[in-house]
């Protein structure tokens, strides 16, 4: 059983060749074309999916905070513009891909109070994008799915009993021994650079802390952090909180973008 693994991680050692912008060891095992393809396929696939919003108003609002953030994004990870979406759902979310592509869903303007917290949410969406996580993520399910077809095999020739209680438990340890904490890791790591880049943009980085108290009260029943891909909204605050002061070097009130968010955002189809 150790074998297998033992030659999973020099997998990984070997093709550990990059790091993000925070330090973190990165694995990459796709193309940014590749990856650009398949962002481009997915938001076409969810526009002829989900509902798009045709409120002026809100597309307006949107436009204007994801536009103001879009600018200040390397060009080395998106050449040309952003293609920005808002999908009529009641969904509390939204998300960047690679390609430049930005879906914003209506829900989480119920959530969001001003252009500084939608500023934060996509701010934090296209972090994900700058970091490359798509590709980690996608890479370590790579790997994850090598690492279990060698443990399975290594599994066949030996003479343990209960061969897929063993396979069962493998797979759960990966699942929130490494692929979990794996994604809290990205989560964290959007946090950061989505605060660094708000504020590069003009919107007040302290509003990405009043953003998560926000979704805290939405979220009181969400699972234990260890069960979850995502950090707990207490642990968020807490190292937003501590990053404010490296943020608020880089805002300047005089580049403020002024996105009028609409007096009443309508009730999303469900």
């Amino acid at each position: 059983m150790k074998r297998p693994l033992i030659m999973l991680s020099a997998l990984i050692a070997l093709t550990a060749c990059t790091s993000s912008s925070t330090g973190r060891t990165q694995v990459m095992l796709f193309s940014d074309s590749e990856l650009d393809k398949m962002g481009a396929a997915s938001f076409e696939e969810m526009k002829t999916k989900t509902p798009i919003s045709t409120d002026k108003a809100i597309n307006d609002f949107v436009q204007c905070v994801a536009n103001a953030i879009t600018k200040n994004v390397p060009k080395s990870v998106h050449k040309g513009n952003w293609e920005v979406v808002v999908f009529d759902s009641p969904q509390v979310n939204a998300f960047a891909l690679p390609g430049g592509k930005i879906g914003v869903y209506t829900g989480i303007l119920k959530v969001t109070e001003n252009q500084d917290q939608l500023g934060a949410i996509i701010g934090h969406e296209v972090g994900h994008v700058i970091e490359h996580h798509s590709n980690e993520r996608l890479s370590a399910n790579k790997l994850k799915n090598m690492g279990m077809a060698a443990a399975t095999t290594a599994v066949a020739m030996t003479d343990v009993e209960n061969k897929g209680l063993w396979m069962a438990g493998l797979g759960v340890g990966l699942q929130y021994g490494v692929i979990m904490p794996y994604g809290r890791a990205h989560e964290s790591e959007a946090d950061i650079v989505g605060q660094d880049l708000m504020a590069r943009s003009g919107f007040e980085p302290s509003a990405s802390i009043k953003l998560w108290q926000n979704m805290a009260k939405l979220s009181k029943d969400a699972p234990a952090e260890f069960m979850s891909t995502h950090p707990s909204n207490e642990t968020r605050i807490k190292q937003l909180t501590a990053h404010l002061p490296v943020s608020m070097k880089y805002y300047q009130t005089g580049n403020r973008p002024q996105c009028k968010k609409p007096s009443l955002i309508p009730t999303p189809k469900s």
